[in-house]
């Protein structure tokens, strides 16, 4: 008899971003899963690539036709060396290594039925109609899922036959929700029904769509703990009705309901059964009166096949990225029975790259193949474009995920290829394990490198003739000596890979700045967006408003340290703990140890500090009786005592997995602290626990009030803390532990995991698992390849229209994709919003330009000009955030300035050379008498020297009108 196969380890470093987007029992399903893709042009490399990064199991490729050029415009597996050899075998080596842990092997005979049984999902790329027909009758036939996938120049469809009854495990990407019921519920509402109330009354709305949930630490009633799915009900005053409870016990406190999400099964219509009935329509008719009565057909748009037909004889990589992305989803539904399946059909097609004006299409001579990498591509778009693209200069901002795909689509197409072109790509960060599993340009080797120069090095692979410049500065106020005028004067556009809107921001406010397109992509697990803003055409990028400057607390100091009420704030106080307990306060003892016998004030110091330094721990065991430091007040009172009332203490408890945990996770981290071995084996631990005296149960209460943090010592405090520090005098430094989250062997997230659980149980509110703790506390974007390669493709698409010259803003695209949801969509960006004052209209595109001259303008020489040449009487004026002039000054101090040259007062005023080396134009924000608020006025651009005027692909740099 047969053996199973031992379940393969999951590889969570790895997967890490990807397993928040999929969650652990999906990700297993898909780790198990065999396909079979067939095509291994452009198209089928894209489903190739998304498989193999996301970690399918195996992965049969299918193609013994030989490559040709026309290949190498979208197939980024194959090279010139490989034309002539059949695809798949050429392709697998390169596609193996993107991930060791999927076994990808090549099928070189045809495909048959027999075949077909060993795989759970098959995927056709460049098939003609028979043989999807025949295959597609065998899977059904044998319950296999069925893709079948295609592109032609700039279209594209998608087909998915998933068979009668498919089970989806899980329709969306959001987690179940959950929300905490009252500590104490209202007298008379149990019963038959049950009616509970949730403790935030705001909560109830979102459970209107929500068919059953259960329960779990509920006090009292506890046959709702973990019970059979219930069916609830909202009622009109929020309340939720959960079905008969009348023979339950009775309620006493807390607890959490949270949904249940149920399978669901979707039905696919057989693939000759589509056909047949595609046969049969009639053509298109209009409805009966509409023209005298009589019912009329639609007359055939010639003008549009012909549109088709002239662009479909080549291959394009972005609508291969696309289209790639999307089957690849397709296939992870299949596997992975996670998210709901394309029903059935997807038409993409992207005939906005090409000229309104037909007459404006390139000639058959222009796109007639010249035995190039490029084939594909001037089948489509010509010669004369190929040559555009080539001359190009991108600077590139991010070598993530978005930036590799972004990367590779510019060696594909040529971009900055030719003389005069090039790419910089953009960035400070180093390559990450956990970055492997969607970041397409990195492997293995590349892991600690910066990431700029690894993509670099990736690309020029790909495409050796591809001028690729990398730099590791951020691209950030600090480094505008590196990106300064002349660096942005070589620029032609540019791309934005970011990770947060601040860096999105300044990035925008650069192109606003120099006039330059700004193509900018985002992704959140399988949601994503790209955009394209172009000067004086489209509307200026916009971040949300509500988003949060790095480092800002997300949720009031008091909320989080007196009245928590969401998993978020138990999170927020548990990160705050480790970084008091295992960081300040070493630092702190560090500091002393230096000091010695100084004795300076201490008039403020964190009172965990004072906890801390109790005695110096010499072993694991001291580490272990080291808990948490009662709180006491100036008077000696403990924190939680009459009339502050601790909220449901806990009762220490070592056979409880979080109590263990805790103590586990807090030992350790002082013991890595004072530099002393720890310990991994929690059933030591549980044996030691129990032999130790059991202290006072205050001490091991994890809730620790933030507020006493720097409260102010009582000579006693202070003496207590100087005779502590003795203990430390002569011993050796001890370890600040700066908080990782990627290091799963440290400590770090078990510690915060534990006390956020702790104290969740204090308060009544529903736990976090240790995933959801990590992506909170760490504020991780969930990601996946698929949605990364699918905003790349679209913004490639983009770029062909920014490239080609002017546009109106009717070809250009916004998209948004929910892979999850089937949700797709493309709309026309806004036109820039108008500002005006008296007679002046501009929008964000827009400046006023002074030029130097020669003498160079004084201030007052300046500001007449501009009420000469605007009609506008300045009141203030900036330069960053220097103010150079202000009406308001004493007349003394006006005079000083204004016979000051414009450079000379700017240097005396910033303290910094001006010009710097580079530097073209001091860009001044100017206040006017009669502004209304919220008044914006274009800035002011000071010219300096080379370069003033210079014109971008959109067109002059031009003033309001």
């Amino acid at each position: 008899m047969e053996v199973p196969d031992a379940p393969k380890l999951l590889d969570e470093e790895l997967y890490s971003r990807q397993l928040y987007v999929l969650g652990l029992p999906a990700m297993r399903r898909l780790q198990e899963g065999k396909v079979l893709l067939s095509g291994l042009q452009g198209l089928g490399a894209e489903v190739a690539k998304n498989l193999v990064l996301m970690g399918v199991g195996s992965l049969t490729l299918h193609d013994p036709q030989p490559t040709c050029w026309a290949d190498l415009a979208a197939q980024f597996f194959l090279s010139e060396r490989d034309l002539a050899k059949g695809r798949a075998e050429a392709s697998q080596e390169r596609v193996a290594k993107l991930n060791g842990a999927v076994q990808v092997c090549v099928h070189t005979g045809d495909i048959t039925e027999d075949l077909l049984r060993d795989f759970q999902v098959v995927v056709l790329t460049a098939s003609d109609l028979e043989e999807q027909l025949a295959v597609g009758r065998w899977c059904r036939k044998h319950g296999v899922c069925f893709l079948v996938a295609d592109t032609r120049g700039l279209v594209g469809q998608l087909f998915c036959d998933f068979g009668e009854d498919f089970t989806v495990q899980d329709q969306t990407e959001e987690e179940p929700l959950t929300a905490a019921t009252p500590a104490h519920l209202p007298g008379g509402r149990w019963g038959s029904p049950g009616v509970l109330t949730l403790r935030n009354a705001a909560e109830a709305h979102y459970f209107r769509q929500v068919g059953s949930v259960t329960f779990s630490g509920i006090e009292g009633m506890t046959e709702l703990n973990g019970c059979a799915p219930r069916s609830i009900r909202v009622q009109e005053d929020g309340t939720l009705e959960i079905g008969d409870t009348a023979t339950f016990s009775c309620y006493v406190r807390g607890g959490a309901v949270t949904e249940v999400k149920r399978p669901t099964t979707v039905s696919h219509a057989d693939a000759e059964e589509v056909v047949s009935l595609a046969q049969a329509l009639e053509p298109l008719r209009g409805a009966e009166g509409e023209r005298e009565g009589e019912p009329w057909e639609e007359p055939l748009d010639e003008a549009l096949v012909r549109t088709v037909a002239l662009s479909s004889a080549g291959v394009l990589s972005p609508v291969a990225a696309m289209l790639g992305a999307v089957a690849a989803q397709e296939v992870l539904k299949a596997l992975s029975r996670k998210f709901l399946p394309l029903d059935q059909w997807l038409y993409f097609d992207a005939l906005d790259c090409l000229p309104e004006n037909g007459e404006l299409l390139p000639s058959p001579e222009a796109c007639a193949p010249r035995g190039c990498r490029y084939d594909g591509q001037i089948a489509v778009l010509g010669a004369g474009f190929q040559e555009q693209l080539s001359h190009q200069h991108y600077l590139l901002v991010g070598a993530g995920a978005i930036g590799c795909e972004l990367l590779k689509g510019f060696a594909l197409v040529g971009l900055g290829a030719g003389a005069g072109g090039g790419v910089t790509v953009a960035d400070m960060d180093h390559v990450e394990r956990s970055n492997l599993s969607r970041q397409f340009l990195f492997r293995a080797q590349d892991v600690g490198r910066p990431k700029a120069e690894a993509a670099a090095e990736a690309a020029r692979r790909l495409n050796p003739d591809l001028q690729v410049t990398p730099l590791t500065h951020a691209l950030d106020p600090t480094t505008e000596h590196h990106y300064g005028d002349s660096f942005f004067s070589r620029v032609d556009g540019v791309a934005a890979a970011l990770d947060s809107f601040q860096a999105r921001r300044y990035v925008a406010a650069r192109c606003v700045h120099y006039l330059k397109p700004l193509l900018e992509a985002g992704t959140q697990g399988t949601r994503g967006s790209a955009s394209v803003f172009v000067p004086h055409v489209t509307e200026g990028y916009r971040a949300p408003a509500s988003t949060a400057a790095p480092g800002d607390a997300p949720y009031p100091v008091c909320t989080v340290r007196h009245f928590p009420s969401t998993v978020e704030h138990t999170l927020q106080w548990a990160r705050e703990e480790f970084e008091w307990l295992f960081c300040l306060s070493a630092e702190t003892i560090n500091c002393h140890q230096r000091l010695r016998l100084r004795r300076p004030p201490l008039r403020r110091a964190p009172l965990q500090t004072v906890g801390v330094l109790r005695h110096c721990p010499r072993s694991w065991q001291d580490c272990v009786q080291q808990p948490p430091s009662p709180q006491v007040l100036k008077d000696g009172t403990r924190f939680w005592s009459s009339p502050r009332q601790c909220p449901q203490p806990l009762e220490f408890n070592a056979s409880q997995d979080m109590h263990l945990l805790y103590v586990l996770a807090a030992a350790n981290l002082y013991a890595q602290m004072h530099r002393l071995p720890g310990s991994r084996d929690p059933s030591a631990l549980r044996e030691m626990l129990e032999r130790l005296p059991r202290p006072d149960p205050q001490h091991l209460d994890p809730i620790l009030p933030g507020d006493l943090a720097s409260q102010e010592l009582d000579p006693q405090q202070e003496a207590q803390l100087h005779e502590a520090l003795q203990d430390w005098s002569e011993g050796s430094p001890l370890e600040p532990l700066g908080f990782e989250k990627d290091d799963d062997s440290n400590f770090h997230m078990d510690f915060v995991t534990a006390a956020a659980s702790l104290r969740a149980q204090n308060y009544g509110i529903p736990a976090a698992t240790r995933a959801q703790s990590k992506r909170i506390v760490g504020q991780i974007i969930p990601a996946i390849a698929t949605t990364t390669a699918a905003v790349a493709g679209l913004l490639g698409l983009e770029l062909f229209k920014v490239v080609g010259g002017p546009r109106p803003r009717s070809a250009f695209r916004h998209s948004y994709l929910r892979l999850a949801e089937n949700s797709y969509s493309r709309y026309v960006p806004r036109a820039p919003a108008l500002q005006t004052f008296h007679h002046l209209t501009w929008t964000c595109w827009d400046r006023l330009t002074v030029p130097a001259g020669q003498p160079e303008r004084t201030l007052q020489s300046l500001l007449a000009h501009l009420q000469e040449q605007h009609g506008l009487r300045v009141n203030m004026l900036l330069l960053g955030k220097a103010l150079l002039y202000s009406a308001g000054w004493s007349p003394e101090k006006q005079a000083q300035r204004l016979g000051l040259r414009v450079t000379e007062l700017a240097q005396q005023v910033t303290g910094r050379r001006v010009p710097e080396p580079g530097q073209w134009v001091l860009a001044l924000e100017l206040g006017c008498e009669g502004e209304e608020d919220g008044t914006a006025f274009p800035p002011l651009h000071y010219e300096l020297g080379p370069g003033s005027g210079r014109s971008t692909p959109s067109g002059p740099a031009r003033g309001p009108q």
